[in-house]
C-alpha cells in the first residue's frame, strides 16, 4: 500500500505562503514519485486565545484554497469545526478532516459522510484507538443509509489519525499501539507528526511544543504500521502564526518523506 503524505501551513497566512508551499510539494511529487495532499486551515476554531490569528474565515479561506488546487493540481485537505460548514468546504476539498476534540460529534461526522467525500478523522486526545470504532461506524452507517454512490470502497475512503493522548496538564505522549489497534478499524492509519510534539497551552497563552521530534515520530510510526504521515510544513515556521513550536521546516520535508520511502 503507497503511503499518504499530507503537508502544508496549519493555518491559512497569505496567498504568497500557501504558493511557496504549494510549488515545494509539487517539487518534491516530481523528484520522489509522491502524492502529496495540501493542507491548510481556513479558521483554527480552537486557538488558546481570544486574540490568537484565526484565518480567513470560510468563504475566503475555501477560495484561496481552489486556487491552489487549481494551479498546482494538488488534492486539498482541509479541517471542518461545524456541520454547516461541510458542504461549502467539500465543493473543494477532496479530504475532510475532523479535529481531535471533536471527533465524538456525530452531527459534523453526519454532514462530512454526507458530502459523500473522504473523512480523515483525528483520534482524541482522551480516547484509545479501540475507541475510534464508534466514530468510524457513524461515517459508514451514513455512507450505506443515504446509499452515497461516489466512494467505490467505503472502508477505504474513511481515515484514522493517531496525534497522541492527554498526559497530564500541557503535554502529550504517543502511545504507538493505537496504529495497529486502529488498523484493525480501517486499512489507512495516519501519524499526525506534527500536533503530537505539541505541549497545548502550555507557551504563555499559546500551544507549545517541540518540532525536533517530528522525524522519529514519523518513524516510529513507520514501525508501528502506519500508512500515512501529516506534516505541518512552513518555510520559516518560528514566524508562524499558528503552532509555530511543532510545524517542520519547509526545507526539511523533502529528505524526510525520502527516507520514510
Amino acid at each position: 500500500m503507497k503511503p499518504i503524505f499530507i503537508a502544508g501551513p496549519c493555518v491559512i497566512e497569505s496567498a504568497e505562503l500557501l504558493d511557496i508551499v504549494a510549488q515545494k510539494l509539487v517539487e518534491i511529487n516530481r523528484n520522489l514519485g509522491t502524492d502529496i495532499i495540501f493542507k491548510a486551515s481556513f479558521d483554527k476554531a480552537n486557538r488558546t486565545s481570544l486574540s490568537s490569528f484565526r484565518g480567513p474565515g470560510l468563504e475566503r479561506g475555501v477560495q484561496m484554497l481552489g486556487d491552489i488546487k487549481e494551479k498546482y493540481g494538488l488534492r486539498i485537505l482541509t479541517d471542518i469545526h461545524e456541520s454547516q460548514q461541510a458542504a461549502p468546504v467539500a465543493e473543494v476539498a477532496d479530504i475532510l478532516q475532523i479535529p481531535a476534540f471533536l471527533c465524538r460529534q456525530t452531527d459534523l461526522l453526519v454532514a462530512a459522510a454526507l458530502t459523500g467525500k473522504t473523512v480523515n478523522i483525528k483520534k482524541a486526545q482522551f480516547l484509545s484507538g479501540k475507541d475510534m470504532k464508534y466514530p468510524v461506524q457513524k461515517v459508514l452507517d451514513t455512507w450505506k443509509q443515504n446509499n452515497i454512490p461516489t466512494l467505490s470502497d467505503a472502508e477505504d475512503n474513511v481515515w484514522l489519525t493517531e496525534r497522541g493522548n492527554s498526559f497530564g496538564y500541557n503535554n502529550l505522549v504517543v502511545d504507538f499501539r493505537n496504529i495497529p489497534d486502529m488498523l484493525e478499524i480501517v486499512p489507512r492509519v495516519i501519524m499526525d507528526c506534527t500536533h503530537s510534539v505539541q505541549r497545548p497551552g502550555g507557551a504563555d497563552g499559546k500551544t507549545g511544543g517541540d518540532r525536533v521530534f517530528v522525524p522519529s515520530m514519523a518513524k516510529a510510526a513507520k514501525a508501528f504500521g502506519a500508512t500515512g504521515y501529516f506534516f505541518e510544513v512552513h518555510p520559516n515556521p518560528d514566524n508562524g502564526l499558528s503552532d509555530a513550536a511543532n510545524m517542520l521546516e519547509l526545507s526539511n520535508l523533502e529528505s524526510l518523506v525520502k527516507e520514510l520511502l
